[in-house]
């Protein structure tokens, strides 16, 4: 059966300010929207000026900004990233965000 989500409803933001570097920073603004066995879809939303610090994942990942603007940072490289633009991020490399205007997007990542 079809379920149809409403991610404008899921969007949640945290009031911290900066550098998000704890677990529990990350997990206020990460949001589990869909896990099936080959895939995870995350729903992601940042304030302005708020960051994921870099760091290397075990599993690949797509990101798909839906709003907004950011950094977003894969390895050594940088690229700016808005509205309807895609960025994949292998595993086992670095990666990190920095929002540079309030942000929603979406990670879809290989299952882990």
């Amino acid at each position: 059966m079809a379920k149809v989500l409403d991610l404008n409803k899921l969007a949640e933001f945290s009031q911290k300010k900066g550098l998000l570097n704890t677990m529990e920073d990350r997990q206020r603004v990460k949001k589990n929207v869909l896990k099936t066995r080959n895939f995870n879809i995350v729903l992601i939303c940042l304030e302005t000026d708020q960051e994921i610090p870099s760091r290397p994942e075990p599993y690949d990942v797509c990101f798909y900004v839906i709003d907004g603007k950011a950094t977003f940072m894969v390895g050594n490289e940088q690229a700016e990233l808005s509205r309807g633009n895609v960025i994949f991020a292998p595993a086992n490399v670095a990666r990190g965000i920095k929002s540079k205007e309030r942000l929603i997007l979406l990670g879809i990542q290989e299952a882990h």
